[in-house]
């Protein structure tokens, strides 16, 4: 099992929780598994079967996008972080 953080603008879709545990052994799987158990976070995480572009993930630190993307393989014990970008500015 691994462990999705999850940012304060997404907390409301998983009751709250600062940290949900996932089963995968890749960032697909992962994200299926723990969108099939929060189906709200869905359109909020993917678009047209690839992470959205204003979403980013990270496995370990690392942006899953200069691995294999969604394809990245997951180590049991991982930690990904799911980080919607920010817009703003003057």
């Amino acid at each position: 099992m691994s462990r999705v953080r999850i940012p304060p603008q997404l907390r409301s879709e998983v009751g709250g929780a600062r940290e949900v545990p996932a089963h995968g052994g890749t960032v697909r799987e992962l994200l299926d598994d723990l969108m099939d158990r929060f189906p709200s976070l869905r359109p909020q995480l993917v678009e047209d079967d690839d992470i959205a572009p204003f979403v980013n993930v990270y496995l370990e630190g690392e942006d899953v996008r200069t691995l294999d993307g969604l394809d990245t393989s997951v180590d049991h014990g991982s930690t990904v972080i799911l980080l919607p970008a920010m817009a703003g500015g003057l």
